[in-house]
């Protein structure tokens, strides 16, 4: 992330002898795709605006093991947890905001058996905190109009029965929110999570990401929005499959909100 951006690290923190609000877990993604790098810097755009105290662990970072752990290495899992566990201890980190669910999932639910219990919070929840307490204000007409259809990423929501956050921040916007056939508790999977980003899909009729695809184009939406992102990655793959890259994005939810601010 660029220094105009102002990201200061844990380092940085305890230098001056201060603790964040809050941690950023910017995740494996949103640290080297370059598409979910632009969810990150949406975030931190947003945080900046909201004026949040907020540190990330910079290259002191390493993978939460979600993928290692869903692929069946439970051993690599562990040791990539307790690193982290000890790291984050270290700094006596209280809670954590991240924009990708698999980390979400896995700080929440996995750590606190390791011995690394920590407020883990979505981004979207996050977001919607910010607005509730007035530090962060929703205004202008950019999205009025425009029908957007949010996805629900398995980790948020089945897995963690996140669903009302996203799409009040959506709302916000002034666009009209349309919902698939399958949404929420019976939303389908994007076809990205349980390690199966990282290889290709099994013989079929259809890759899920274009199934998936196909409920949210029958929406007629200008935008697909979702809240994590591998979903990010397979849905806009299905907007490619379905050669629909002139009339439809795919953006994060926080994006959605940076857009419509002129951030």
């Amino acid at each position: 992330m660029s220094e105009q951006l102002k990201v200061k690290t844990m380092q940085e923190f305890m230098a001056e002898g201060k603790q964040p609000e809050i941690l950023f877990w910017v995740g494996s993604a949103g640290s080297y795709d370059d598409r979910a790098k632009k969810i990150s810097r949406a975030f931190v755009k947003l945080l900046n605006k909201a004026n949040v105290d907020f540190a990330v662990l910079g290259t002191e970072e390493s993978s939460t093991g979600d993928v290692a752990k869903r692929a069946g290495n439970e051993f690599l899992f562990q040791m990539q947890a307790m690193m982290n566990i000890e790291l984050l201890n270290g700094y006596e980190i209280k809670r954590i905001v991240t924009c990708d669910p698999h980390s979400f999932n896995t700080l929440k639910n996995e750590y606190p058996s390791l011995g690394g219990k920590y407020e883990v919070v979505h981004h979207t929840q996050y977001l919607k905190e910010l607005i509730d307490k007035g530090r962060l204000t929703i205004e202008g007409e950019v999205y009025k109009g425009k029908r957007i259809t949010f996805h629900d990423p398995c980790y948020l929501g089945r897995a963690n029965s996140v669903y009302d956050a996203p799409r009040e921040l959506l709302s916000k916007t002034n666009a009209d929110v349309v919902e698939m056939k399958r949404h929420k508790k019976t939303a389908l999977c994007c076809g990205a999570g349980g390690a199966q980003m990282f290889k290709e899909p099994e013989k079929g009729d259809m890759d899920i990401n274009v199934m998936r695809t196909k409920e949210a184009l029958q929406t007629q939406p200008s935008i697909i929005a979702t809240g994590c992102p591998y979903c990010n990655t397979m849905m806009t793959d299905g907007i490619k499959a379905h050669e629909k890259e002139d009339s439809v994005t795919v953006l994060d939810v926080a994006e959605v909100l940076a857009n419509s601010q002129g951030l």
